[in-house]
C-alpha cells in the first residue's frame, strides 16, 4: 500500500515538473518566434525617397539583429494611402511594418483615412528632418522679421511654392502665416523640385523645404535661408538661426516612424523597438543617417504614440484654419 502511494506521489511530482518545463520551454519558443519569416517594411513613397533610403539603411543592421530578411517594399501613390491601407490591413504578427513620414500623418488626417494615431500601433521613431523658409536671392529680406513685414506691405503679392496641396511644405508656411500674419499665396506645383527652380529663377518668391535639399541652392546665391524650422540649431542647416527666436513656438521637425497593424502584441513591438533602439546607437549608421539629411531620433512605444496623437491634433488644426481639403 506504501509503496503505491509513494509511486502515486513520485508519479505527480513528475507529471508537474514536465508541466513547469514544458510551459517553460514553450514560453522561451513563443519569445523566440518572433520574426519567423522575412519582415515585410512598407514604405508609402518611391524608391530613392527619405523613406526608402531611411528604411534600406536600417534593414540591413536590423536583418543581422533579428535573424530573419526585412524586405523594403515600395507601395507609392494616393497620397500614401496606398501603403497605410496595406500595413492596416495586415496580420497584426510584426511581419509587416511601415515606415511612416510626417508627410503621410497629414496627408491621412486630411482624408481622415487611417489615422496614426488611432489605425495603428506604435513601434517607435526613428529619425527626424528639419526645414527651412528660404526666399529668391532677389527680394531684399535678408531674415524672417523682414519677410513678415515685406509680405505685409506687398498683400498677396508674394508667392511661395510647395509640391503640392496638403504637403509638408505647404503646411510649414500656412503654419507660419497663421502664427505672424505674414500676407502669402500659395501656388502648389507637381514637385518640390520645379517649386525650387522657380525660385531661382524669380518667378517664385518663397518656399519651405527639407534643409538637406536646399544645400545646392544656396550655394549659387540663387537662393537665401530666413530660417530653420527646428526650435534649436542644427548641424543639418548649418548657420540658419531658427524661426522660433523670431515666430516664438514657431516648430516643425519632419520624421520617420515605425508603425504596425493595430493588433501586433506588445511583446513583438518591443523586441523590434529595443533592436531599433540598438541599431540605432551605432556610430555608423549615425553617420550614414546624417549623410542623407537625417538625426538619428529613437523613441520608445509609448512616446511615438503620444507624439502622434499631439501631432494630428496640431495639424488637424492647421488643415481647418487654412481651409485645406483633399483633393477631388
Amino acid at each position: 500500500m506504501q509503496v503505491r502511494m509513494k509511486w502515486r506521489l513520485t508519479g505527480a511530482v513528475l507529471a508537474a515538473v514536465a508541466a513547469v518545463v514544458a510551459t517553460g520551454a514553450m514560453g522561451q519558443t513563443a519569445g523566440q518566434a518572433y520574426p519567423s519569416r522575412p519582415i515585410r517594411m512598407i514604405t508609402a513613397t518611391v524608391v530613392g525617397s527619405g523613406s526608402d533610403v531611411i528604411a534600406r539603411l536600417l534593414a540591413a543592421r536590423l536583418t543581422e539583429a533579428l535573424g530573419q530578411q526585412i524586405v523594403v517594399d515600395n507601395r507609392a501613390g494616393a497620397s500614401g494611402l496606398i501603403g497605410a491601407e496595406l500595413v492596416a490591413r495586415a496580420a497584426p504578427d510584426g511581419h509587416t511594418l511601415w515606415m511612416a513620414t510626417m508627410t503621410q500623418l497629414i496627408s491621412t488626417t486630411l482624408y481622415q483615412r487611417f489615422l496614426m494615431s488611432k489605425e495603428f500601433a506604435p513601434v517607435g521613431q526613428v529619425a527626424s528632418t528639419p526645414f527651412v523658409i528660404a526666399v529668391s536671392g532677389g527680394l531684399p529680406i535678408k531674415s524672417i522679421t523682414e519677410f513678415i513685414a515685406y509680405s505685409k506691405s506687398r498683400p498677396g503679392q508674394l508667392l511661395y511654392g510647395s509640391g503640392g496641396q496638403g504637403t509638408t511644405p505647404h503646411l510649414c508656411m500656412e503654419l507660419f502665416k497663421s502664427m505672424t500674419g505674414a500676407n502669402l499665396t500659395h501656388v502648389p506645383y507637381k514637385s518640390s523640385v520645379v517649386a525650387m527652380a522657380d525660385m531661382m529663377g524669380g518667378q517664385m518668391h518663397s518656399t519651405c523645404t527639407a534643409a538637406p535639399s536646399i544645400t545646392p541652392f544656396v550655394q549659387g546665391g540663387k537662393v537665401r535661408v530666413l530660417g530653420v524650422t527646428t526650435r534649436t540649431p542644427t548641424k543639418l542647416a548649418p548657420g540658419a538661426v531658427p524661426i522660433s527666436d523670431s515666430v516664438p513656438g514657431y516648430e516643425l521637425v519632419g520624421w520617420y516612424g515605425v508603425l504596425a497593424p493595430l493588433a501586433t502584441p506588445k511583446g513583438i513591438i518591443d523586441r523590434f523597438n529595443l533592436e531599433l533602439a540598438k541599431v540605432l546607437k551605432i556610430p555608423e549608421m549615425q553617420e550614414r543617417l546624417i549623410a542623407v539629411g537625417a538625426e538619428p531620433a529613437h523613441t520608445s512605444p509609448a512616446d511615438f504614440g503620444a507624439f502622434l496623437q499631439r501631432e494630428n491634433m496640431r495639424w488637424s488644426k492647421v488643415l481647418k484654419e487654412a481651409g485645406i481639403t483633399p483633393s477631388p
